[in-house]
């Protein structure tokens, strides 16, 4: 099955010497530019995932995400753009102005949602959708086609190094929350044979989970392509790190706001507090103690402006009250519960 081209690869690779330092190099791929209109890591998943979606015929699909998700913006409107319904069930996140745009944006591009008030109700609201008729798509699109997506992007980068584009990095820091994106790339880059270390960074607090949901995926995803990867395998090539997260799942950290500042004042990079900001304080981090030679920070955040999403949005003050309420006020517990 041919993925449908949603995206335009290969994707720059950026040397940030402003943000090196002697014998640590920071380097950025830049796939917050996969889609002139809506870019990010989502793009490559849903080329796989909606191109099955249709293939089946599906013609109404469902997901889940928090309030404020980039996945569900990501799949409502390129979902819209293939003629497929979207609809998705939302669960609550911290209140951010940048939450809030998003949220906007997916309603705007014909979004149904269906809130959620807690983590416990979403899979029995997500059976409901499906049951009813809808193909279910994972959340963060993380399953093994979305991942497969991945794969492809860490070839992509075998190829950039080949070519001489950027030197082979030691470790590639990428932010984690499903997992898809890390699976893809840890398989991807034990299939190229590379020496690369993918670091996940944890963005919500379930770390013992994740690293076994990601692991599970990089090898199931290796195996679709007939490599066969053993447990220890893809721990040389794939840690998780969850030293960033802070106080939970949508939670600003001290940290974040200073990697975002530092990408934004010296690299020219926009980041967000959930994800982005967590993942390159990590980045920094590696550069500045010295622990690689080469680190590569990969973007995951849609850098097209968000603007044209938000001209058709309702004001937040037209949207769902149910909606509006997953908002959470500072201060609140993360919707994640603390193992």
């Amino acid at each position: 099955m041919l993925p449908i081209a949603l995206g335009t690869y290969p994707t720059a690779v950026q040397h940030l010497a402003a943000l090196s330092a002697p014998g640590a190099d920071l380097w950025v791929k830049r796939d917050d530019r996969t889609n002139g209109a809506y870019g990010g890591n989502k793009v490559r998943k849903l080329e796989i995932i909606l191109a099955r979606a249709l293939a089946v015929g599906a013609r109404r699909i469902v997901t889940v995400g928090a309030v404020g998700s980039h996945h569900v913006l990501a799949t409502a409107y390129f979902g819209r753009q293939l003629g497929l319904d979207v609809e998705a069930v939302l669960f609550p996140q911290p209140r951010t102005g940048h939450a809030v745009e998003v949220l906007r944006a997916g309603l705007a591009c014909g979004l149904r949602a269906f809130a959620a008030r807690s983590m416990a109700a979403v899979p029995f609201m997500v059976g409901l959708r499906t049951v009813a008729g809808g193909r279910l798509v994972p959340p963060g699109g993380s399953n093994v086609d979305g991942a497969s997506g991945y794969f492809h992007a860490a070839r992509e980068l075998a190829a950039q190094v080949r070519s001489g584009a950027m030197p082979e990095p030691d470790v590639c820091v990428v932010a984690l929350g499903s997992g898809g994106t890390a699976a893809g790339l840890a398989a991807g880059f034990a299939f190229e044979r590379m020496k690369t270390r993918v670091v996940g960074v944890c963005v919500v607090p379930l770390r013992r989970a994740l690293g076994i949901v990601t692991t599970a995926l990089a090898r199931a995803c290796a195996r679709r392509f007939g490599e066969r990867l053993s447990h220890a395998a893809i721990g040389r090539c794939l840690t998780l790190d969850d030293r960033f997260l802070g106080r939970g799942y949508g939670h600003p950290t001290q940290d974040g706001e200073a990697a975002m500042r530092a990408a934004h004042d010296r690299a020219s990079l926009l980041l967000d507090p959930t994800y982005t900001a967590k993942a390159f304080a990590c980045a920094l981090w590696h550069v500045r103690a010295r622990r690689a030679g080469c680190t590569l920070y990969w973007n995951t955040l849609s850098s097209a402006p968000m603007q044209p999403l938000l001209e058709s949005a309702p004001p937040e003050g037209a949207v769902d009250p149910a909606l509006i309420a997953l908002l959470l006020p500072d201060g609140s517990p993360s919707p994640f519960p603390t193992p």
